[in-house]
């Protein structure tokens, strides 16, 4: 037995459910009395950081998720056997995925994901390596928890940390490995305003998992994952899925140690632009009756077989190539995460299908608004919803915080409404707490449906 696959068991239909799998299960059915169990402010804030959504046009409890799940945050909830994905009504479309060549090459991240793995010690190899088709795909959570499978950044030697920096380096684009260093560093911020980094509020409480071996002709990927930053990177050849991917953030928009922040800038002034070019009767039809609640987000984890219809402005109602390119704008502020050649052939897929685009908004749209999206094809779910404040609300003065102020705005974090509105307990969103979710509907998340071709096709 080779290291790739050291420690583990040929796989069986329904089997490598972790132990936090249980726990998941556990905090699902059995409410608040779980969260105990888990690390971080999530135990003081009963497993606030996770979300749910007042939208009447997804489904109350989606397949695969009991009845009363949290849709947001509270982790895997289907068997990898059981995955379906994302579909408008429970049936998959099919034929809409093919084993193809790309033209753009997979070496560098198969050369960086090899060099990871060969680094690690065989203890770490049996934490971190799973079969390609695990049911660790699925057991991601983006809340604020310590029970995590895999090797954590912040038990990693020095050069084997590098090792896990070049692996992403190699995978995202330089806008993509920005923001994700960036939503660690608030996590890191976040611990100290709350007082408390021991545990999962830190810049290196994240994890790294390799399903399969790493390979330019195999399938095979990998999963980082932690608070408020997950990425699923499936690889088979020369083709890539980086999805789910969830980015979000508590606070945005802050001043971190003489450096300033401000996440999602792009992915806020993206939605705005396309909303603001429709006319009169387009935004009748974008725009939701429901009121924006503090907790939108309907496909986040958990959610690997929501039944979501489609909801908004369809993309052949759009005019002109003006709103069409606006649209694209806004689709590749997300996929562009992925590094460049990749994210190019994506943008390809959902050119084709832009027809059959929707898009859907909630609440306000002004500039400082706190608001819902959604953008939703065949190929693409793309989710931004500002949230309501769980840990963050706010000094007086807002513009600033450091390190050296943890004390002062630890003991201010209760005190009441914050910057965009919102407080401890209260339902308000604000657009200082940002979630976003990517995902390939139709069965492609974690590359499901290209690994099924590949195996019925022995590629």
């Amino acid at each position: 037995m080779d290291d790739m696959t050291r420690g583990h068991k040929p796989r069986t239909p329904g089997a490598h459910r972790s132990r936090r799998w249980f726990m998941n299960r556990a905090m699902l059915t059995g409410g608040v009395s779980a969260v105990a169990v888990m690390g971080g402010y999530a135990a003081s804030s009963a497993g606030a950081e996770t979300t749910s959504s007042t939208d009447a046009t997804a489904s109350a409890s989606p397949s695969g998720a009991p009845t009363g799940a949290p849709p947001g945050g509270g982790g895997q909830t289907v068997a990898y056997d059981d995955f379906v994905g994302v579909t408008t009504d429970g049936t998959v479309v099919d034929d809409l995925y093919a084993i193809h060549s790309t033209h753009v090459s997979t070496v560098p991240v198969v050369r960086a994901a090899k060099a990871f793995v060969d680094a690690l010690t065989d203890d770490q190899k049996s934490a971190t390596l799973f079969d390609v088709d695990s049911d660790q795909w699925l057991d991601w959570t983006n809340v604020d928890s310590n029970n995590r499978d895999g090797v954590a950044l912040r038990d990693l030697t020095e050069k084997q940390y590098a090792l896990g920096m070049r692996l992403l380096k190699a995978s995202l684009s330089a806008r993509g490995l920005k923001q994700s260093n960036q939503i660690r560093k608030i996590n890191q911020f976040l611990g100290e305003y709350t007082g408390d980094t021991s545990k999962a509020l830190n810049e290196d409480a994240y994890w790294f998992t390799i399903m399969g071996t790493p390979s330019v002709t195999e399938a095979w990927g990998f999963q980082f994952e932690g608070h408020h930053l997950v990425i699923n990177y499936f690889v088979l050849g020369d083709q890539v899925v980086m999805t789910p991917t969830f980015m979000g953030s508590e606070p945005t928009k802050i001043t971190y140690d003489g450096v300033d922040y401000h996440l999602f800038k792009e992915e806020t002034a993206a939605g705005l632009r396309l909303l603001r070019s429709l006319n009169d009767t387009q935004l009748a039809a974008a725009l939701s009756t429901a009121a924006k609640t503090g907790e939108d987000l309907i496909a986040g984890a958990g959610k690997d077989n929501g039944v979501i219809p489609y909801a908004g402005l369809k993309g052949s109602a759009l005019t002109g190539r003006r709103q069409e390119q606006l649209l694209l704008d806004l689709v590749e502020v997300y996929v562009g995460n992925m590094d460049e050649g990749h994210a190019q052939v994506k943008m390809r897929e959902v050119e084709k299908h832009l027809d059959d685009t929707y898009f859907y908004w909630m609440g306000e749209y002004e500039d400082d608004s706190a608001f819902y999206y959604r953008v939703h094809s065949p190929v693409i779910l793309i989710e931004y919803d500002a949230e309501h404040a769980l840990a963050y609300h706010g000094d007086k003065d807002t513009s600033s915080a450091s390190a050296t102020a943890s004390a002062s705005a630890s003991a201010s974090a209760s005190a009441g409404p914050g910057p965009g509105g919102g407080s401890q307990g209260d339902p308000t969103p604000t657009t200082q707490h940002i979630h976003t979710i990517v995902r390939t509907p139709n069965g492609n998340d974690y590359g499901v449906d290209l690994l099924k071709l590949h195996r019925d096709t022995d590629h």
